[in-house]
């Protein structure tokens, strides 16, 4: 430790045997920094700070409704592009900074240096931005962070609905284009249907099920056929082995007939319903005019054979009986074969065309898609074209993102930079230290010895003894001049110091 110290020592000695280097050296470094600092051009900043308010009580409200475009991505992309060249330009034309470039490379330059030179950053807060910017004339410099401001709150606001104008009008000619398809496909189902009447599928019950159910129809009506047919054979038979049974003796009058006329009355009375119903050459009006006909001529039949000697037979009222219901059996198997007909010639037409069945439901099924995809994309579009609407008007009659400048541009009076007062007393410190700097240089160079340890180190023998310097009166009193030198020297730097300090504070008074 002690031969640290000794060493430490010896370098301090060697080092103030060359003090007048380092008192020149720190003189150098100070006036020469000290007039690099002076010519550093001022600089004056000037800044603003701005708040992005996103958070408008309409976007929780229109949920839904309108479309919320993703605003807090909105203000990023902002931030971010506004220090771009297109900016840039810009903020050199509403400066009138751009007047003074004679030249592309001038020009570019300016670009350039606004690029370096303008700030944009947080502070300290959610969407709350500090803008900042430095120029020698303080006008011109709060003419560019005016001119920043500026295009944020319009380019943004000019952006974002030029965004969705673009959208709506693009919506909209998509909801034209889906209007059109919506409508050629209802024509074509419209004609098809048309032309495939009683094809179609569904509305109840498919083809099929109703080629079933005129099968089932068309056995009924045989089955009722075949048990009239049965019922008329049945009276035929009977009414032949019938025997007439003379009434003659029973007084009654021969041109009177009472069941005969109540049958034929009660059959007018059915054919004038049936006319209301049908025309007259439909099978049951058909059949009940012929039963009418043969009962009013079995009447006139009957009559003269009461009024001819020996006739009993059109008398018996049994036999009277039978042939009413034979000939209302007739009428019956009539009205019968004729539905059996109809129903054979509607099930032939239905089984004639079930190769055509397939096609037509693959045909309507395809047509049906089509239809539901076009009035889906149609509808879905048109929603979104509301919405669409809905939003631009939001956004042209209120402030989904509001700008709040917290702070207008300001530009202080005194310049931000360079600080000049810390510069020159950092300047003399860095005098100081470079002349110590180079006084130890020089020992280093010029050698020279100072104590016995010196020596033992530069020749390597052992030092028996040391002699000590006697000074004379005139060289203790040159030795005196000296020190006083080189302190006045000391404090003239540090007067100079002083004198510069002065000059500047009275300076950036005056500036205030």
């Amino acid at each position: 430790m002690h031969e640290v110290i000794d060493q430490l020592l010896s370098k301090m000695r060697s080092v103030w045997l060359r003090r007048w280097y380092a008192v020149a050296a720190a003189w150098l470094i100070a006036v020469v920094g000290w007039a690099v600092v002076y010519s550093i051009p001022l600089r004056y900043e000037a800044s603003t700070r701005v708040y992005i308010d996103t958070q408008s009580i309409l976007k929780p409200l229109m949920s839904g409704l309108a479309v919320n475009a993703p605003i807090e991505q909105q203000v990023n992309v902002m931030t971010r592009t506004l220090l771009s060249r297109p900016n840039m330009e810009k903020v050199a034309r509403m400066t009138d900074m751009d007047l003074k470039a004679k030249t592309g490379k001038d020009m570019e330059h300016l670009i350039t240096g606004l690029m370096d030179d303008v700030r944009m950053s947080t502070a300290g807060q959610e969407n709350l931005y500090l803008i900042t910017y430095r120029n020698p004339n303080p006008k011109i410099a709060k003419n560019v962070v005016q001119s920043l401001l500026t295009i944020l709150v319009e380019g943004s606001l000019g952006s974002k609905r030029k965004d969705t104008d673009s959208a709506k009008r693009f919506i909209d000619d998509q909801v034209k284009s889906y209007a059109l398809k919506l409508t050629t496909s209802e024509n074509a189902l419209k004609d098809f249907k048309q032309k495939h009447l009683g094809l179609m599928p569904g509305q109840g019950v498919d083809y099929f099920a109703r080629l079933q159910q005129a099968q089932s129809a068309l056995n009924d009506a045989e089955l009722s056929l075949k048990e009239a047919q049965n019922r008329h054979d049945a009276l035929k038979k009977e009414l032949a082995s019938a025997d007439d049974t003379d009434e003659s003796t029973l007084g009654i009058d021969a041109s009177a007939n009472p069941e005969l006329d109540g049958r034929i009355n009660k059959l007018k009375a059915d054919l004038d319903r049936y006319r209301l119903t049908y025309t007259e050459q439909h099978p049951d009006i058909i059949a009940v005019k012929r039963i009418i006909a043969q009962l009013e001529a079995q009447k006139k039949q009957e009559a003269k054979l009461k009024k001819s000697p020996g006739s009993n037979a059109s008398t018996n009222p049994y036999r009277q009986q039978l042939s009413i219901s034979l000939a209302q059996a007739d009428a019956d198997i009539a009205s019968l074969k004729a539905r059996v007909a109809e129903f054979t010639n509607r099930f032939n037409q239905l089984k004639n065309a079930a190769n055509m069945v397939p096609q037509v439901e693959a045909e309507y099924t395809q047509l049906m898609r089509n239809y539901d995809i076009d009035r889906k994309n149609y509808d879905a579009l048109l929603t979104r074209s509301q919405s669409a609407q809905m939003s631009e008007d939001m956004e042209s009659k209120t402030d989904v993102i509001d700008f709040k400048v917290i702070d207008p541009p300001y530009v202080p009076p005194a310049p931000s930079f360079p600080n000049r007062l810390q510069l020159y007393s950092l300047v003399l410190l860095l005098s100081v230290a470079g002349g110590v700097l180079i006084a130890f240089v020089v020992s280093q160079v010029r050698p020279t010895v100072v104590d016995r340890a010196s020596i033992a180190d530069v020749t390597e023998y052992p030092v028996l003894g040391s002699v000590s310097m006697v000074w004379n009166d005139t060289q203790t009193q040159a030795r005196r001049k000296g020190l006083i030198a080189w302190v006045s020297s000391i404090g003239a730097l540090l007067s100079a110091y002083a004198v510069v300090m002065g000059i500047t504070l009275i300076a950036a008074r005056s500036a205030a």
